[in-house]
């Protein structure tokens, strides 16, 4: 008897903490949540030295964050580090990092540490694509696309995350992408790599409710195409449901995720009810509905740029 009583009661407290989720949800979908200050906040943002990387850091500047900007490319960065500096930002530092190669980037994590401090936002954002049908693509592109889209987050975390454990209060942020939701033609390995980006993410999110870490959160963005120049030569069959995103657009949903510590965003909205329809849709039917949305024909005029975000 005793055990059939604590499985109702197990039972009756699921569904009065589902009952109050749900209303909570509802409240704040009709109000939106209040926004968190950022401002003294040390943030970090990977490929900063271009694309949505420099426009977040902007962004971040203008809310009067200590920015770290991470990228490849010396130049790139100095000049995200001056534009920074105009939009109103006191304390930018830029660092040069192959965020690829591990040993590379615990080396910088220790600098930055020593030099600005504990980093309180990590915003993992760097990334490349190569474009290729999976057997045109050489394997040691393969590799990078893994090391930088997907292994570089493994590195980042260990640098970053045990301060914030410590301190219980930080937030991390993974930019994966519509590509880590839903396989895609001519994507394999970027696909493949995004949708390790997002499961690393949202188990680490896990990890941290589990351990009742509620000071740290995690934000998981995935977008569709941005006009960023990553994707150039890449067009959408269904621009009314499926259109190329603005960087400005995609930046300005991007923060205000953070703002208000959502766990995931998905732009366009309509990627809310695609994942909806891909939980049932029967097969066929959904192979229709990616033809008709050019989901087959998506990278046929690829042309990427020599630099990648």
């Amino acid at each position: 008897m005793a055990p059939d009583l604590n499985s109702a009661k197990k039972l009756f407290i699921f569904l009065g903490k589902s009952v109050f989720a749900l209303l909570e949800a509802m409240v704040f979908a009709l109000i939106p949540k209040p926004r968190k200050d950022v401002a003294g906040e040390i943030v970090l943002v990977t490929g900063a030295g271009s694309g949505l990387g420099r426009l977040l850091a902007l962004s971040f500047a203008h809310l009067g964050s200590v920015l770290v900007l991470w990228d490849i490319s010396k130049e790139g960065n100095e000049e995200t580090c001056k534009m920074a500096r105009e939009a109103g930002a006191t304390r930018v530092y830029a660092y040069t990092c192959d965020c690829s190669r591990r040993e590379e980037v615990y080396r910088v994590a220790d600098q930055v540490k020593k030099e600005v401090g504990d980093v309180s936002i990590l915003i993992n954002n760097a990334g490349i694509v190569t474009g290729k049908n999976f057997l045109d693509c050489p394997d040691e592109l393969m590799e990078k696309s893994f090391d930088v889209n997907f292994k570089a987050h493994l590195w980042t975390y260990k640098a970053f995350l045990p301060a914030m454990i410590a301190s219980n209060h930080g937030h991390l942020v993974c930019i994966s992408s519509l590509a880590g939701l839903i396989g895609a033609n001519g994507l394999a390995d970027y696909c493949a790599s995004k949708f390790a980006a997002f499961g690393f993410a949202e188990s680490v999110f896990v990890e941290t409710f589990v351990r009742k870490q509620t000071g740290i959160k995690t934000t998981i963005v995935c977008p569709f195409l941005i006009k960023t120049g990553m994707f150039e030569g890449c067009t959408t069959g269904c621009p009314t449901l499926l259109p190329i995103l603005e960087p400005e657009y995609a930046v300005r949903k991007i923060v205000d995720a953070i703002l208000q510590e959502k766990l995931y965003l998905y732009i366009p909205r309509f990627l809310y009810f695609m994942m909806f329809l891909k939980s049932f849709m029967p097969l066929k039917a959904a192979l229709l509905l990616t033809e008709y949305l050019g989901g087959f024909t998506l990278m046929d005029g690829f042309l990427g740029h020599k630099k990648q975000d």
